[in-house]
């Protein structure tokens, strides 16, 4: 079973989607709490607002199969801290975003699963990232790195209150130029359905801040959506009714980044 997907376009755009996914293996689902086997800190439908605008830019899209509940690909292998001092889920998360537990007694991942499924997960899944990078700047001489992510608006373990809508991070400025960084804030403050911030609670993960690297022609950019508006957050369902709005914001800042 492939532990990934990977559609390879034909611009210098690469949209990576590390938790769209949702399945746990049932060896490891066995030993959680019946909640946590539904994954609900799932990106949930990323993946169906993003694709089609990849389609139709010719970009990359790379999404794992996997949930975050297996391993979260976008945390360093060492497992440090993304945001010191504040509450975090980890590498392999043993606690939701509701702050619960999600295994059972006895039953989270001692030190030598943690390296299998480094070894099974994440490691192939950094290994495409990187080698389709390197493909779309030998060819165009440049990419960008599009990190789609989304979460419920009210977490109150991460965040007060309620998160904007769209969520822009370039680890303050480290993984993007500052000519792209304006004009995707640009685009963001030329419309006013939707609330924003730049650089705020969500600054950018580890492959937003490990993969931006502007000597070597890559520019790492990362979104959080607040998924009220494009589904469901108590039943997970998508929302076809608000989503378009949401997607049209998404494709005019992606083809800010191939502008």
């Amino acid at each position: 079973m492939d532990n990934f997907t990977l559609h390879r376009g034909q611009v210098p755009l690469l949209i990576s989607l590390p938790h769209d996914g949702s399945f746990i293996p049932d060896e490891i689902a066995a030993r959680m709490h019946p909640a946590a086997r539904r994954s609900p800190d799932t990106d949930w439908h990323v993946g169906r607002l993003y694709e089609p605008l990849a389609r139709a830019l010719g970009a990359s899209v790379l999404k794992p199969l996997m949930s975050r509940y297996v391993i979260d690909l976008n945390r360093p292998a060492d497992g440090h801290l993304l945001y010191p001092g504040q509450r975090e889920t980890g590498l392999i998360p043993t606690i939701g975003f509701d702050g619960e537990p999600l295994y059972l007694d006895g039953e989270a991942p001692d030190s030598s699963e943690v390296q299998r499924r480094m070894n099974d997960f994440w490691q192939p899944y950094h290994q495409a990232l990187t080698h389709e990078l390197a493909r779309l700047c030998a060819e165009h001489g440049r990419a960008v790195l599009w990190e789609g992510h989304s979460i419920r608006s009210h977490v109150p373990m991460l965040f007060d209150g309620r998160l904007p809508d769209f969520n822009l991070g370039t680890a303050a400025g480290a993984s993007c130029g500052a000519a792209l960084q304006s004009r995707l804030q640009a685009c963001l403050e030329s419309q006013s359905r939707f609330s924003f911030a730049v650089n705020g609670r969500f600054q950018g993960g580890y492959i937003t801040r490990h993969y931006g690297d502007l000597a070597a022609g890559v520019q790492a950019v990362q979104l959080e959506l607040a998924q009220l508006n494009y589904m469901d957050e108590a039943s997970f369902e998508y929302a076809a009714e608000r989503a378009p709005a949401v997607q049209e914001l998404i494709g005019r800042m992606l083809q800010v980044c191939l502008g």
